[in-house]
């Protein structure tokens, strides 16, 4: 099946920074894109791409093929699609792209599939916005397999790689990890960052023979640099960062499996949020564990 054999409409709520992102990538596919946002800045920037203004939240579910949810925390989904779940039309797929935890993705999944004609998907995403209004994003799905498949023309279009999880848990739940293992060597390369500024060592010259050490990581190859020009723009905020991390470790928990590092992450990420660094990227928690003084 190509692109060109999937016409029709697609409903996608919640613009934010990566859903913004991916609704960039799907405007270059021949599809039309039905957008609803909480934000009217959000629909206008879109609508100036391409994209097509919903009149409503509703508006964008009835009658689209594919709907697709990426919003902020468990309970703004588990609420979206409560309300919404009636109004999928017969045979579509709703598609939740949001990083949430396995127990509210099987809520939504079996309220979807036991009360409509329609299939649930968990698609999860990986790396940034900026790499997803590319393309250039692995998805990490689960559903039926009926509907994996008939979505394959879109997850091709919109990543360079498709991973089956088997369940909308193991999609939801493999996303976590990946933010889990992340954000822990986010926080530790913060704090080797910090003592290698206090040894004098130059923070190009650390960037540097880091690189050339098992030390070295996705987070230090995209984030190091932020941390070194003190550029917290938030990319991935530090909020979003700790609501990932509590839903793992409280996964973890309920599941019995210990997660002590991710907890002590945690810890440094709540440090961070206490001292009013929420809304910053991910990497500004390297100043809430110790400020960085300019050209020490």
């Amino acid at each position: 099946m190509t692109t060109q054999s999937w016409p029709g409409t697609i409903g996608f709520i919640g613009l934010g920074t990566m859903g913004g992102a991916v609704v960039r990538r799907l405007v270059s596919g021949p599809w039309t894109i039905l957008v609803h946002d909480i934000a009217q800045q959000a629909i206008d920037r879109l609508v100036e791409r391409g994209a097509v203004a919903a009149p409503n939240s509703a508006g964008a579910v009835s009658g689209s093929k594919v709907v697709f949810t990426c919003l902020p925390t468990p309970e703004l989904v588990e609420a979206f699609w409560t309300e919404h779940y009636g109004l999928l039309a017969e045979g579509a797929i709703a598609v939740d792209l949001s990083t949430i935890d396995p127990a509210t993705s099987r809520r939504v999944s079996d309220l979807v599939e036991k009360n409509t004609r329609a299939a649930f998907v968990a698609c999860t995403l990986g790396k940034t916005p900026a790499m997803a209004e590319k393309g250039e994003i692995p998805v990490f799905v689960g559903g039926s397999a009926a509907a994996v498949e008939k979505l394959q023309p879109l997850l091709r279009h919109m990543s360079n790689g498709i991973y089956d999880m088997g369940s909308v848990e193991g999609a939801t739940m493999f996303k976590l990890i990946s933010n889990l293992v992340g954000m822990t060597n986010l926080a530790v390369l913060a704090e080797g960052y910090l003592l290698a500024r206090e040894a004098g060592i130059e923070s190009k010259t650390f960037a540097a023979a880091l690189r050339t050490t098992g030390g070295w990581s996705s987070q230090a190859d995209i984030r190091l640099p932020w941390v070194m020009e003190e550029d917290f723009t938030p990319r991935f905020a530090v909020d979003l960062a700790a609501k990932d991390l509590r839903l793992s470790v409280n996964m973890a928990a309920t599941w019995g499996v210990p997660t002590p590092v991710a907890a002590a992450g945690l810890s440094v990420f709540s440090l961070a949020r206490a001292a009013g660094l929420g809304g910053k990227d991910a990497a500004a928690i390297v100043a809430a564990l110790k400020p960085i003084l300019k050209n020490k």
